[in-house]
Order: C-alpha cells, then sequence, then structure tokens
C-alpha cells in the first residue's frame, strides 16, 4: 500500500475540525451498537413521550445515528430535528430515519426560534464543552422549549474539566459538573428538574468499563418569568 505525505493543508483543516466531530466521524455506528439499547436512555425517551402533545415539535441535540432517540419520536408521531457535528453521523441518520430532519451543525451556533420545540433531547451530547457552554447551551434550549415543554438531558455527573479521557478506544477531552451542580445548572437555565434518574452502563464495545450515567426530566414551567 502506498502512503503519501499529508499536506499541510489537510492538517490545518484537521486541527479547525471540532473535536466531538472527529471523534463521532471516528466512532460511527459503533456508537449506536454500544449504547443504542441502555435501558435508562429508553426509559427517559418513554417519559418524554408520554408527555408530548400530539404531532410534537421536537430537537435532539447530538442526534448521532439517529437511534434510539429520533426514531422513536418518529414512531411516536412527532417531528424532529437532529443535529449534530459530525457529517458522518448526520449521514447515517439521514439514512436510518429517513422521517426526521438532520442537520450537521453546532448547537452552541445553531439560530433557535423562542417557544418554538415541545420537547428537546439532550444525551450526552454536552460533554467536550467547557462549563460556561454548557450553561449557555441549557439556557438557549430552555428558551427554545414552549411553556410547558419538556427536556430530558442525560450526562456523566463527575467534577472533571477538560480531562484526557478514553471514550470507545478514543482519546477525548471531557468536561462535566458533579451531580448536584448538573442539577443547579439546569435549574438555573430556568428549567424545573421533576425528576432524576442514576445508573451504571456498561457499553457495549470491547474494553468498555461500567460508566455514571444521570438522567434528568425537567420542563419549562409556563410561570417562568423569561
Amino acid at each position: 500500500m502506498r502512503v503519501g505525505r499529508r499536506r499541510d493543508t489537510d492538517v490545518t483543516q484537521e486541527h479547525q475540525r471540532q473535536p466531538a466531530a472527529v471523534l463521532f466521524d471516528a466512532l460511527g455506528a459503533d456508537y449506536e451498537r454500544a449504547f443504542a439499547h441502555a435501558p435508562a436512555h429508553l426509559a427517559a425517551l418513554e417519559w418524554l413521550v408520554e408527555r408530548l402533545p400530539p404531532g410534537a415539535r421536537t430537537l435532539d441535540v447530538g442526534s448521532g445515528t439517529g437511534r434510539p432517540t429520533a426514531a422513536a419520536l418518529v414512531k411516536a408521531g412527532h417531528s424532529v430535528l437532529g443535529v449534530d457535528v459530525s457529517p458522518v453521523m448526520v449521514e447515517l441518520a439521514g439514512r436510518q430515519v429517513p422521517e426526521a430532519e438532520f442537520r450537521q451543525a453546532d448547537i452552541r451556533e445553531l439560530p433557535l426560534e423562542p417557544d418554538s420545540f415541545d420537547g428537546v433531547c439532550v444525551f450526552f451530547s454536552l460533554l467536550q464543552m467547557t462549563r460556561a457552554e454548557q450553561s449557555a447551551v441549557l439556557r438557549r434550549l430552555a428558551l427554545a422549549l414552549r411553556p410547558g415543554g419538556h427536556l430530558v438531558l442525560a450526562t456523566v455527573p463527575a467534577d472533571v474539566e477538560d480531562v484526557e479521557v478514553v471514550f470507545l478506544g478514543q482519546p477525548v477531552r471531557a468536561t462535566s459538573f458533579a451531580e448536584e451542580d448538573v442539577v443547579a445548572t439546569v435549574e438555573a437555565a430556568g428549567l424545573t428538574v421533576l425528576s432524576r434518574h442514576t445508573t451504571l452502563f456498561t457499553p457495549d464495545h470491547p474494553g468498555a468499563g461500567p460508566e455514571p450515567h444521570l438522567f434528568l426530566h425537567c420542563r419549562r414551567d409556563e410561570t417562568t418569568d423569561r
């Protein structure tokens, strides 16, 4: 096999790409195989679906391959906008869940109309942002919810900031909050945490170990002063 030198422009473009896009481009369908059947994730989706009005407009932040989140929402009769920074994930999702709309975009920059969604899913999609960015995104998502709308969030609760970890065999830098600080950040964004669930989950991937997962079930209250 002939191996050529990487051009300087290739290196520059690689450095300019977002770390999350690089990571999830590399993982592709492996991510779905590792996480798609997580019981707590499926339970959070069921919780949300039970509270959505008929034909709800929903937003899936970090939509990945489209399964299980977008697929479950579409199956329940709702419209879905999935957003992901990874072009590989967006292409996979479009093929697997053609009834939904998927965009390659950064949720930190994507314009969001106020009061425009009935439901929002944020499953493990903030962990490669700084704490300030995570807080700002949650505020934007709360504003994008209609009064009375619901948001489900999942994260790895840990008091860590810009630490290097190995995720499904790929190196990645991650930032998160301890559990109570996650709750406080969500509440500061203008959401009410109705319930929370913590669990340990081991991804279906060679060498993967158990991960602590935190799921928050939230609502934007009708009476909240925006």
